[in-house]
């Protein structure tokens, strides 16, 4: 288990370009089963999770080929179906959650899928019937061993349909929208999530040659196609980093650039921060944090205070919660945050009281911080639950006085590229014990 120590109090000073973002990179990869042309994807992340799905691939019977740095080239022209039921790819497979965007694509090109149960962070119940009766309505059969904890998935073929999802998954969205492309006849996904991610998986399967209209709204029509070709693809800059760095700055008092941002695909996220109180300046496709003393949490219009909760697109990704709550113990005013679709989430929040925060955990999906303005935290030792809270986790012990410890930064690690190098070499103070 890897751990970081972190001196509180240095002040960041610089420029930053944002990795590509995890949650597209996981999707497009796992888009390369569907043909078995050679796909290129460039600016995927160097992170712990996207390199176990690429060398879960590998292991699958696909060529990878790392051309560049964050270059990858994918050929899925032998992959073997019957490793499926090895131990090796339970093992792999259970580790990763985002091997359950494999299931699609293998049903769709070869007819069957197997899968163990996912893991991946422990913030609650993260159900899969959105991506189950998804494909089930499209004629796949679904089998699950309780004993095992293994769905069996099948299809002799797969028809196109109609269909109203219970919950504009992510996930769900893309891993239907996978299966359906080679179905037959026409497909309609409605409810559908809109993220930017599931707008670059359409680009992207739009270039092999499917047939995807509706794309960035929530009614999406597939016709299908009988094969794909392959393509060549650009993953989005990250905006959870993003959104990260934004927190990074405004908490240390730091006057920072983030690069190549790709702002109009940020949504509300920089408004939301600057409800928080934070400024930040768009320059060209590049985001200006000037070093602020204080920042002050806005009220809504009637006085009332101030409620930041998620929502699905274009409403506040989920991810960003974390971050936002600690960034706004250290703002002049309060905030109820609140966080719905996953119910331990929050239940970081305990060690930021630690450190002197303020914040009354109203339940599992609100808490309420009262923010005493810029004052230092107390260092202390802490434990990474899961990738956002252990980020948030670290940008409390960067204002904080003194040295604190994070424990289990491999959380950190399969979401944020050597996170503690970059943010070192921005003046930050961050050591690494392996």
């Amino acid at each position: 288990m890897a751990s970081f120590i972190i001196e509180g109090g240095c002040r960041l000073n610089g420029e930053i370009i944002p990795q590509g973002a995890k949650n597209e990179a996981l999707q497009v990869i796992c888009a390369v089963l569907l043909t078995p042309e050679e796909v290129v994807i460039e600016n995927i992340p160097d992170i712990l999770d996207v390199n176990n799905l690429i060398a879960l691939l590998s292991d699958m019977g696909v060529e990878t080929k790392r051309l560049n740095e964050g270059a990858w080239s994918f050929k899925a022209e032998n992959v073997d179906i019957d490793y499926l039921q090895s131990p090796e790819f339970m093992k792999k497979s259970a580790s990763l959650r985002g091997s359950v965007m494999i299931i699609g694509p293998l049903v769709a090109r070869f007819g069957r899928a197997l899968l163990p149960k996912p893991g991946g962070d422990k913030i609650g119940r993260r159900r899969l019937d959105t991506h189950f009766i998804g494909i089930q309505k499209l004629g796949a059969n679904f089998d699950y061993d309780d004993a095992t904890q293994i769905y069996n998935i099948s299809a002799d073929r797969l028809v196109g349909t109609y269909m109203l999802l219970d919950e504009a998954s992510v996930t769900g969205t893309a891993n239907i929208l996978m299966a359906s492309v080679l179905a037959e006849g026409e497909t309609t996904i409605y409810n559908a999530a809109c993220e930017p991610y599931i707008q670059q998986l359409s680009k992207l399967l739009n270039q092999m040659g499917a047939k995807i209209t509706g794309v960035g709204s929530n009614l999406l029509r597939i016709e299908g196609v009988k094969t794909l070709s392959g393509a060549k693809h650009r993953i989005l800059p990250d905006m959870i980093e993003i959104g990260s760095f934004i927190g990074m700055a405004a908490m240390t008092g730091s006057e920072l650039t983030i690069k190549d941002a790709a702002y109009d695909e940020l949504g509300i996220i920089p408004d939301t921060f600057r409800r928080l109180g934070i400024q930040l300046e768009r320059r060209g496709d590049d985001i200006f944090i000037p070093a602020q003393d204080e920042y002050v949490i806005d009220t809504f219009i009637d006085g009332s205070i101030l409620t930041i909760a998620d929502a699905p697109w274009p409403g506040l990704t989920p991810d960003l919660i974390s971050v936002l709550l600690v960034v706004a113990t250290q703002a002049r005013g309060s905030v109820l945050i609140h966080q719905k679709m996953f119910e331990s989430r929050l239940f970081f929040v305990d060690k930021l009281i630690d450190m002197g925060a303020q914040i009354i955990l109203c339940d599992p999906h609100r808490a309420t911080v009262i923010g005493m303005g810029k004052r230092a935290m107390r260092a202390t030792m802490m434990t990474s639950p899961d990738i956002r809270a252990g980020i948030a986790l670290l940008i409390a012990a960067m204002c904080a006085d003194g040295k604190s410890t994070i424990h289990n930064v491999e959380q950190i690690d399969r979401g944020y590229q050597n996170i503690d190098v970059r943010l070192n070499q921005l003046g930050a103070n961050i050591m690494r014990l392996d």
